[in-house]
């Protein structure tokens, strides 16, 4: 599933290419890439056809793009959507979904997904920021991110410090990987108990978590298949930087002890089980 930087690569890459460029024709190709917007296809074109794209933007892992019709586009990637870029000439992707041409003859935005599981719909008067992802937290690239607010809500909380990072309710965009790199960074299993977090502690994680993301968006986010890539079809390079994610049995980069693999939540954590002991449980 694409994290922050690997929508963030998408959301830079689509501005540079979409914003101020006005839609000429919508094609949608699979019903399933439009689910989410109830009134079907048919709507869905009327309210994009002619309409200017003013932006790209992002809340979390969503991506919106604001409309000069004061409506937006919201879009998911899911597990293997795409949002790629392609010259009017290029064929046809395998899996196309939704195509999107230009007045002005350009390249074409297509909307690219394997699996189905991604998908776009418009949010009527959703320019600034639309009703259908408003309760997803801030995310900590976001120059209005709380840091005390969050350290305060954290340290409140009555759970695992990675459930707590996965929570887009209190912190957005963050994932399985950017979660157990952040964690080995800050060296704390994430079985600990939020609320045993001192100020400091919940502080240092969250700087961690801010570095981790913005290295990885310089990388153009993490890409371990053909399914995550930006605009121009391109993969992104920071799986060679990872400390813990998918590195069981590989030495601990600080201490060279191999990394261990769990089991969390129907998924897996990585961490190093010297610099990253389990928490003793809790005793009365």
């Amino acid at each position: 599933m694409p994290e922050l930087p690997e929508v963030e690569t998408v959301r830079q890459g689509l501005a540079k290419w979409v914003a101020g460029r006005t839609i000429a024709t919508v094609e949608v190709h699979h019903p399933r890439a439009i689910r989410r917007h109830l009134p079907g296809d048919a709507h869905f074109i009327a309210m994009l056809t002619g309409r200017t794209i003013l932006d790209v933007s992002r809340r979390g892992k969503y991506l919106w793009l604001p409309l000069d019709s004061g409506d937006a586009v919201i879009g998911h990637l899911g597990m293997s959507g795409q949002l790629l870029m392609q010259p009017a000439t290029a064929e046809d992707e395998k899996h196309l979904r939704i195509r999107f041409t230009f007045t002005d003859g350009g390249s074409e935005l297509r909307f690219v997904d394997q699996r189905t599981f991604g998908g776009l719909s418009v949010s009527e008067g959703g320019a600034d920021l639309p009703d259908e992802i408003a309760h997803i937290a801030r995310d900590p690239m976001d120059p209005l991110f709380d840091d005390e607010a969050f350290v305060a809500r954290l340290r409140g909380k009555h759970t695992e410090v990675k459930r707590a990072l996965l929570d887009q309710t209190l912190i957005s965009g963050v994932g399985n990987i950017y979660a157990d790199e952040a964690l080995w960074r800050a060296q704390l299993h994430g079985a600990r108990p939020t609320d045993q977090l001192t100020r400091p502690a919940a502080r240092r994680l969250l700087a961690h978590v801010r570095d981790v993301l913005g290295e990885a968006i310089v990388a153009g986010g993490t890409s371990f298949d053909e399914l995550y890539v930006n605009v121009n079809g391109e993969s992104g390079y920071f799986d060679r930087s990872l400390n813990a994610y998918g590195r069981e049995g590989e030495p601990c980069h600080r201490c060279g002890t191999p990394i261990r693999r769990e089991q969390f939540m129907n998924r897996s954590s990585f961490s190093c089980p010297r610099c990253q002991p389990r928490p003793r449980l809790r005793t009365r």
